[in-house]
This record gives structure tokens, C-alpha cells and sequence, in this order.
């Protein structure tokens, strides 16, 4: 579960401080269709910034599987990603190149206003087949504004997701201003949908309006009657993207996307890439430099995916619900200190208990007829991105004990205008999850697995699980996960941007990339969990950020900053500059089937 969007600035407060073969069918629920991939439990060892006790499903390491090349081998690019898909985007790329982008004023649905120019860029659906079927992305840009001689080009980003979409990336100079806007001075800003999401050749599922029904239920302790629901629904839900996407469904992995990355690159005529990878961002950008070392410029990677394959996504999604357990704790323990305002309880334990009460009203009688414990578990899950939805969640849980219920129902509601957009990055978020790496196929060990991490980590483990199971039941190919990785020397310096309590991209993912990526400078913001550092409130990590794009400059060594002061205690609605369209984007969320 990584956010549509993560926790990137797509808000600015003003008040305060923003492989395997198709598998066959799915059959009854909680069946075990095929073999458990993995065999046994999860392995590795998962960790925040806090310790934990080893879990049982962290006890056993997985084998290397065979033929696996250690990182920072020295592989022919050809070897590293398959010679047929090297040279599907080699004939990609050239006739991309050729053609360029179009450049016109955007849809009237990207709400993109001028100067801001948008475009296209035609893709194959299968890098194997240059010359079979394609798609076509769509971009926006805008241009730099310093002088002829100082610009560098265009600076290409993407928000996170898999599922979220970075066209409204141009407006953050505009709207943002600060680190965005002195990088526009150099850079052309330049956004892009991915393949599968918005105006790129959509990917779907499901029903929209079926997908976003509410209210839903979310049970801490789920009954088997519930599990074989559950089940039930992933297997209808992977049914439903087979029949859906049909040829398409093997063609949304990572790979996939940082072969896309490099058609764009020649696209815009670049001789390398410039890049700002937030979230699953830097996965794709941690791909793309194994793939293409030769072809990167500058290359940052803000709140960094682990990319372990044997976390590549069961184990990561494990890590995350535990991290993610911490960052809940951090928000209950700062509203204790505010029981003055709030009056939500002095003690962590006694907001948990205040919360809880919450849930179970709306268990018993969902607010409106539309806000359910799900939904509220949705809303408050913005606590793990972001300490600027503190303020807010906290008064809205206030509010709603007092009997004021219209704050907390207006931000747990599901919008109805925003169920195609929430469908859609639900559909590539599942599709890109299920088909970069094999999850296990046995009910069991998703069962055993889960309810034990659930008792360190209750706060939204069911919720990731039942998100994700829809790849026990994948009709589509599994790939082995990419193994990320270059040789010394074969990088110029990449610039590695972390929080230590991150809880969507575990501190560790950091740790992993910076040893995969030889010459790799990681900058840490210490004692803050905020997910998405760039542009952000702290001008230590935004100078680094600058100087690197700027100037090619990164610190000597590894370094940290200070983590930003605490938000305050705010009692009421809260202003914000937003976007235009930010509020038809899915937020980060536990939203499921």
C-alpha cells in the first residue's frame, strides 16, 4: 500500500506550517490455486526506526534463487533487462526521438492552465513487440524561464503511487513557488501519467461505482466468515482485471514504466535523464538506473522503496503495516500532549480508546449513510504521510465526539466525482504489484502472516492485506523482481532523500538503495516521519535538493538534517492552497474492494 500520491506537496497550508506463468483461475475462496511461489514464511528482517522483536514471519531467509546476479555485477545493459526488451526500447526511443512532443494547450480534464503545454508519447505495450500494439502517455510541461545559456533541460518526476499521476507537476512552480520554482529557472518542469493511469491508456478493474460504494466495514479481528468474503472479492476483483485489460495485463510492471522513462527522455531530446522519483517513484527510478546507468544525468530519489526482491511487494507491504503502526503512535502521543485542545485523552492510550469509540459508533450506524469504519480508517491513514493532516484529523475526531459530525464525515466521504480516477489507480496499482514479482498463492500464509503482525500492529494490517490479496488470485504473469543494482563508477552521484519515521518507505529502503547504487549520497531528515522531503518545509534537505539539481553538487558523505519542529496545535478548519484538481485525486488509502 503506497500512496496514489504519497504525502508530496499537492497541498500548501497557509494557516500554520503543507517469471512465473499465468496462473490458472481462481477457485473457491481460500483456496490455494497454486503452490505457495515462496515456500514458507516471509523472510528478511523488517524494521523501522524503532526495534521490534523478530516476528515468526521474519525468521527464515529466502534461498537466492537461481541465476540471481548479485548487485552491482557488471552485466551488459542487454543482460540486465532481457536483449528483446533492449532492443524494443532502443527502436522505441529512436522513433520517439524522431517524432518528439507536440506541445499544445492541455485538455480541459488535466485542468492545466497555460503556460503550461501538453502532449503525447506513443509506447509499445510490450517492449518485446517494438512494433505491435502501443499507447500513448501523456505529458505536460512547463518550460524554464532563466536564461538560454543557464537551463538544463527538462527535469522529469513522478509522485508515487503505483496508480498516481504527476501532470499537475508543472504547477508546482506556479502554485508552490520556493525550491520548485528556483528549479524552474533551470529545468523544464515536466509531468507525466504513467502507462494505465488517467489519459494514458486507462487501466480498470472494476465497476467505478462499485468500487467506491460505501459505507464499508472493517473489523479488527476478522471472523473466517469474513476472511472467505474477503477472498471471494480479490478473486472477482483479479477476474475482473484479466477480463478487462486482456493482452494488456502483463504490460504494467516497473520495468515496463522505467522502459517508458527512457522513450520519454528521447521524447523530449535529451542525451540523458533528469529525474525526481517520490515513493514507488523511486523504485522506477532505482530500475531505471540498473537498466540505463549509462543514460542518467541527475537522478533523486525522495522516500525510497526497498528493493529487495524478496520484499518486491508481499514483504514490503508487511513492513509497511508496521511502520505504519509507529507513525499512528507518534500522532496519538502528540494529540495526548494537546489534550488541552483536543480533549481526546492525556495518554496515547486513551486517544486510541477515544478513537476506537469513533469507529465502533460508526460500525454500529455509518455517518450519513456513507461513513464507515473503513472509511474513517482511510481518512486517518493521512497521519502516516504527513504531520500537516495532524491539526486536522485530531479537531475532526474532537468535533465528532462533541456530535459535530460534518468535519470528519467531509473528509471520510467517498466523492462519487471521484470514483473513476479512485478505480483507475486502484486498477494500476494492483496490476503493476501482481505482476512485478510472485506473491504467495496459499490463503494460510497470508492468514498466519497477518494475524500475527496484527497484534504489534493492528492500526491498518487487515486493510493493506485485503487491499493487496487480489495477487493470490492473478491471472496475469508474475516477473521476478529486478535486481537493483550498478558496478562503482558506472553512476554519476545519485541523491538519496529519507525520513527516519517514514512509515509508507521504511528508513531502511534508504539503507538498501545507497549499498545497491554505489556513489549514492543519502541525506536523512532525523525524527520526523513526513513522507515526500522535496519542496517540503525544511530548508536543510531543500538546499540539498538544490545544489544537486542546480549545481551537480551533493555533500561529501551521508548526512543529516534536522527534523522539522512539531505542527501546531490548530482547533478548527485549516486553509489550504491546493492544486488545481488535487481533490480528484485518490488519496493515500487503505481503499479496497
Amino acid at each position: 500500500m503506497f500512496g496514489a500520491l504519497g504525502a508530496m506537496v499537492l497541498v500548501a497550508t497557509v494557516a500554520g506550517p503543507v517469471g512465473a506463468g499465468p496462473a490458472t483461475a481462481a477457485g473457491s475462496p481460500g483456496a490455494d490455486p497454486l503452490a505457495d511461489l515462496h515456500g514458507g514464511t516471509f523472510t528478511g528482517r523488517l524494521s523501522t526506526a524503532r526495534e521490534h522483536p523478530d516476528p515468526p514471519w521474519a525468521a527464515r531467509p529466502l534461498a537466492p534463487r537461481p541465476g540471481a546476479v548479485r548487485p552491482g555485477a557488471e552485466r551488459p545493459g542487454a543482460e540486465r533487462h532481457g536483449a528483446a526488451e533492449a532492443r524494443g526500447v532502443a527502436v522505441a526511443g529512436s522513433r520517439a526521438a524522431e517524432a518528439g512532443v507536440d506541445w499544445r494547450p492541455c485538455a480541459a480534464e488535466e485542468r492545466l492552465p497555460e503556460p503550461v503545454r501538453c502532449g503525447t508519447v506513443t509506447v509499445p505495450v510490450d517492449y518485446r513487440n517494438p512494433d505491435g500494439d502501443t499507447l500513448d502517455l501523456t505529458v505536460s510541461r512547463l518550460a524554464a524561464t532563466g536564461d538560454q545559456q543557464d537551463r538544463q533541460g527538462p527535469l522529469l518526476y513522478n509522485p508515487g503511487g503505483p496508480g498516481g499521476s504527476g501532470m499537475n507537476f508543472p504547477l508546482y512552480s506556479l502554485v508552490l513557488g520556493g525550491t520548485w520554482k528556483k528549479l524552474n529557472t533551470a529545468y523544464d518542469l515536466v509531468g507525466f501519467a504513467p502507462r494505465g493511469v488517467g489519459r494514458s491508456a486507462p487501466l480498470s478493474c472494476q465497476d467505478p461505482k462499485e468500487y467506491w460504494q460505501a459505507p464499508n466495514p472493517s473489523p479488527r479481528e476478522p471472523s473466517e466468515e469474513f476472511k472467505r468474503q474477503k477472498n471471494a472479492e480479490a478473486a472477482r476483483y483479479a477476474e475482473g482485471c484479466a477480463q478487462r485489460q486482456g493482452d494488456r495485463l502483463g504490460h504494467s510492471t516497473t520495468a515496463d514504466n522505467a522502459r517508458d522513462l527512457d522513450v520519454l527522455r528521447a521524447a523530449l531530446g535529451s542525451d540523458r535523464l533528469s529525474y525526481l522519483g517520490v515513493s514507488y517513484g523511486t523504485y522506477i527510478g532505482s530500475v531505471y538506473a540498473t537498466f540505463f546507468p549509462e543514460r542518467v544525468r541527475r537522478l533523486v530519489l525522495d522516500s525510497v522503496v526497498d528493493p529487495d526482491p524478496a520484499k518486491i511487494w508481499y514483504g514490503s507491504n508487511l513492513a509497511q503495516s508496521l511502520a505504519f503502526e509507529d507513525r499512528w503512535s507518534d500522532w496519538k502521543i502528540w494529540v495526548a500532549g494537546h489534550h488541552d485542545v483536543y480533549g481526546l485523552g492525556r495518554t496515547e492510550a486513551e486517544v486510541q480508546r477515544s478513537f476506537d469509540a469513533v469507529r465502533d459508533e460508526l460500525e454500529r450506524e455509518p455517518a450519513n449513510g456513507e461513513v464507515g469504519p473503513r472509511e474513517l480508517l482511510e481518512s486517518y491513514l493521512d497521519t502516516g504521510y504527513s504531520d500537516e493532516v495532524w491539526a486536522r484529523r485530531a479537531y475532526e475526531l474532537a468535533e465528532f465526539r462533541k456530535g459535530n459530525r460534518k468535519p470528519l464525515v467531509g473528509t471520510a466521504r467517498r466523492d462519487p466525482r471521484r470514483a473513476v480516477a479512485a478505480e483507475n489507480s486502484s486498477a494500476v496499482y494492483t496490476s503493476t504489484q501482481c505482476g512485478d514479482a510472485p506473491w504467495p498463492r496459499n490463503w494460510s500464509r497470508w492468514d498466519r502472516d497477518n494475524t500475527e503482525l496484527a497484534r504489534k500492529a493492528p492500526f491498518e494490517t487487515w486493510e493493506n492485506a485485503w487491499l493487496n490479496l487480489p495477487c493470490a488470485y492473478w491471472q496475469g504473469e508474475q516477473r521476478e523482481p529486478v535486481e537493483v543494482g550498478t558496478a562503482p563508477g558506472e553512476l554519476p552521484p545519485v541523491l538519496l532523500l529519507a525520513a527516519t519515521g517514514d512509515a509508507a518507505t521504511p528508513y531502511e529502503g534508504a539503507l538498501e538503495v545507497r549499498r545497491r547504487l554505489p556513489g549514492s549520497v543519502l541525506v536523512t531528515e532525523r525524527d520526523a516521519g513526513s513522507h515526500g522531503l522535496s519542496g517540503g518545509p525544511n530548508s536543510c534537505v531543500n538546499t540539498h535538493l538544490e545544489g544537486y539539481l542546480l549545481e551537480g553538487t551533493v555533500p561529501d558523505g551521508d548526512t543529516d538534517c534536522e527534523g522539522r519542529p512539531s505542527p501546531e496545535p490548530v482547533y478548527g478548519e485549516v486553509q489550504r492552497r491546493a492544486l488545481p484538481g488535487a481533490g480528484d485525486e485518490p488519496r493515500p488509502a487503505v481503499a479496497g474492494r
